[in-house]
């Protein structure tokens, strides 16, 4: 089967996601990508790009089975200008986030364009994939708000349909070249998301004051974008003598570094999936999350008294017990490791997104 996978904000779990796929897929997958950056240019833009590209890809390798599309497309806009090469495809949007729930930055104002691309390309697609449960649910509760605010023909009569096609397919992660190394020498407390403000870094700055009086590394390998929240400069002057990295990481320094690390924090705001904290617990690091999001989906329930924590107090609890019993830590992760392995690895979830899409086609086209 052909597939046209378009990701038009091809960076970070985005680009993770779709190259992953495809690397252990059973189908023929080609990608159609842009560059992650002017995000909202690319829900605007790159539908017209992508299927210039795509008339391209027809004439080498034929026209595609099925279209796979992440939520930055304008879905319908992508299929009406490029119908003439693509015929009529079944057509899936993976929802990696969206403009519904999305938090806003301090000061920034509120715009429901984006919101309703999204609405209109679920509402095209033969079926819209989910990385969570709790994502699905949370823009469930919202559309009936965002489509309340229109003066008429509100929509409101399609979203059961809508919903009917709505399927959970979780992230696969590349996990075979992730180490389960010793983790020698000081403990390395790692930051492995992107430095924006819904990752709220100053509540993992404040986490990392609570135990200074500890001996620790400190590895920061998020991914960064042309504007930084300050605590980054705090982070970085405050702790520069605990740093063992500190910026980029190629793949293979990444997968080091996750080997390396005994305890992974996040202190999200806003998290759909968390594929740096999956990448984290399947290297053998331990990880400290908030009860909150969708982390209790991603961790398996029994792992739960050890990984969630309530509020900034009991995260700095925590991590201080676990870097003061670090031997007694790495072991313990080595367990859930092999759990979220089993769990997220592509050899694991390839085969049933293979049979998923499979099945939606065999139904379009008995």
């Amino acid at each position: 089967m052909r597939v046209f996978v378009v990701s038009p904000y091809h960076g970070g779990s985005h680009a993770a996601w779709a190259e992953g796929w495809a690397r252990h897929s059973s189908h023929e997958l080609h990608l159609l990508t842009m560059d992650a950056r002017f995000w909202k240019w690319r829900m605007f833009g790159a539908a017209t790009t992508l299927a210039l590209e795509a008339e391209r890809l027809v004439g080498e390798f034929g026209p595609p089975d099925a279209v796979v599309a992440t939520d930055m497309l304008d879905l319908p806009g992508f299929l009406g200008r490029a119908r003439r090469v693509l015929g009529d495809p079944v057509s899936i949007l993976y929802m990696h986030e969206n403009q519904l729930t999305y938090p806003l930055a301090e000061g920034a104002a509120e715009d429901l364009t984006y919101a309703f691309i999204n609405w209109q390309s679920m509402e095209a697609a033969d079926a819209t994939w989910w990385n969570s449960a709790f994502h699905r649910d949370e823009v469930l509760r919202s559309l009936p708000v965002l489509l309340g605010r229109f003066p008429d023909h509100r929509h409101g009569d399609l979203l059961a349909a809508v919903a009917d096609r709505m399927e959970v397919m979780p992230v696969g992660v590349e996990v075979d070249d992730l180490p389960m190394g010793p983790k020698d020498g000081p403990p390395v407390i790692l930051w492995n998301h992107r430095w924006e403000y819904d990752k709220d870094p100053a509540a993992f700055l404040a986490a990392l004051e609570a135990v200074d009086d500890l001996e620790w590394g400190l590895a920061l390998c998020g991914e960064r974008f042309a504007t930084l929240p300050s605590e980054l400069d705090v982070v970085v002057d405050r702790f520069s003598e605990r740093l063992v990295h500190d910026g980029y990481a190629d793949r293979a320094t990444y997968a080091s570094l996750l080997g390396r690390s005994l305890v992974a924090v996040s202190t999200a705001r806003q998290e759909f999936f968390g594929i740096s904290v999956v990448e984290a617990a399947a290297a053998g690091a331990a990880v400290l999350l908030p009860d909150r999001l969708a982390y209790p989906e991603v961790i398996p329930d029994a792992f739960h008294p050890d990984v969630l924590y309530t509020d900034e107090h009991d995260l700095a609890h925590r991590l201080r017990g676990l870097l003061v019993d670090a031997v007694e830590t790495a072991q313990g992760a080595r367990t859930l490791a092999e759990e979220v392995r089993s769990r997220y690895g592509w050899a694991s979830l390839a085969p049933s997104y293979d049979e998923a899409l499979a099945e939606i086609v065999a139904g379009r086209n008995p």
